[in-house]
């Protein structure tokens, strides 16, 4: 038990890069696709830059933090068993659950966009960018609060998130009909 803050530590860390990447690849996504719609030579030399920072950052990033996050949880759970009785580790393994189908379903988007499968709208990937934030506000409330954490509140904080994240993405997207530069 003495390196368990050790190993907790860890875990945090590539929890964050794994946040990191899957916060910053939706916004290249969103880049792609709008750089697919511009004209030649921008549309060829904007893709083939994009292709590149999103290969690097999904590669070397992203899915490195992923694996690294869940073998130290592993570990974590390993040296602390007992955490698999609590009611809370149960919901937030099912974030964890989710977090994964995330991770994975934008990584069927990442190998589209590599191939120019353009299937999806930059203001979708506006919008998927926030599933992960979805995800992280959950699993910091619940990890923060565990046993005192108020499920109503925390739906309604839940619902709340989503709302104003909407009501953002709105707001932007009117700046940006008004002004594309924005």
């Amino acid at each position: 038990m003495e390196y368990y803050n050790y190993i907790k530590s860890l875990h945090l860390i590539f929890v964050i890069t794994w946040f990191a990447g899957l916060f910053y690849i939706p916004r290249l996504f969103v880049y792609q696709i709008e750089s697919f719609h511009k004209p030649s030579p921008d549309k060829e030399i904007l893709g083939e830059q994009l292709k590149l920072m999103t290969k690097r950052l999904w590669y070397i990033i992203t899915w490195p933090s992923a694996i690294l996050a869940t073998l130290f949880a592993i570990w974590l759970l390993i040296l602390m068993p007992a955490w698999l009785d609590e009611s809370w580790m149960h919901v937030k393994l099912g974030f964890v659950v989710l977090l994964i189908i995330y991770h994975l379903k934008t990584h069927q988007y990442f190998k589209q966009l590599q191939v120019d499968d353009v299937r999806k709208t930059s203001s979708y990937m506006r919008l998927w960018n926030e599933g992960a934030t979805f995800i992280l506000f959950a699993v910091v409330f619940l990890v923060i609060l565990k046993s005192s954490f108020d499920w109503i509140f925390g739906i309604v904080g839940i619902f709340a998130l989503g709302v104003l994240i909407m009501l953002g993405f709105k707001v932007y997207k009117r700046i940006r009909a008004k002004n594309p530069n924005a």
